[in-house]
């Protein structure tokens, strides 16, 4: 049975914000990939995810499912309502179909000091590359042994980081107990 984690909008939405806000390139593949690298180092170092969103294997890389509806609804072409529009508006604007134009700084009180570390991480490393640089970079184990357009197995991302099979069973448990508390 595959783990997923639970999605926390506030968070997201900041860490988007961040994100955004530390990129020269704000466009929504670069965006995923540092968010998906921030992702997978923070469930390997402290056992959760900052997003808590799923992340799919499609053709340029891993994708944070729920962070991309987000942004199709701002963009306007969701099969969600346009109705939940007004709710992201505050936060950005999508431009040229894929350019994320931040509105606001992220508050950073929705993220611990982990997140901002790995954030910062994953800016340093893969906020400069070119756009073939980082979609090579995140075609790793997690991504390549995942059927495209399905969801990419957490214990498979923390395969990606050399994690052993105990330290993963037991994040595992971990998330499951988090989301049978729900």
């Amino acid at each position: 049975m595959m783990t997923t984690p639970v999605f926390d909008i506030e968070k997201s939405i900041n860490a988007i914000l961040y994100v955004a806000n530390h990129l020269t390139r704000k466009d929504f593949h670069k965006i995923f990939k540092v968010l998906y690298f921030a992702d997978r180092n923070h469930l390997s170092n402290y056992g959760r995810t900052i997003t808590g969103d799923s992340y799919i294997a499609m053709d340029d890389g891993p994708v944070p499912s729920k962070i991309y509806d987000i942004f199709k609804i701002v963009r306007g072409d969701s099969l969600y309502s346009s109705e939940r529009k007004h709710e992201f508006e505050p936060y950005f604007a999508v431009q040229n179909w894929m350019i994320v134009v931040p509105k606001q700084q992220a508050n950073t009180d929705y993220l611990s000091e982990s997140d901002l570390e790995e954030l910062n991480n994953s800016l340093s490393l893969y906020g400069n590359l070119s756009w073939d640089e980082v979609r090579e970079k995140s075609h790793d184990f997690a991504w390549r042994s995942t059927v495209k357009d399905h969801t990419i197995d957490l214990q498979n991302i923390m395969r990606e980081n050399g994690e052993v099979e105990e330290y993963i069973n037991f994040v595992t448990e971990h998330i499951n107990l988090q989301k049978a508390c729900l």
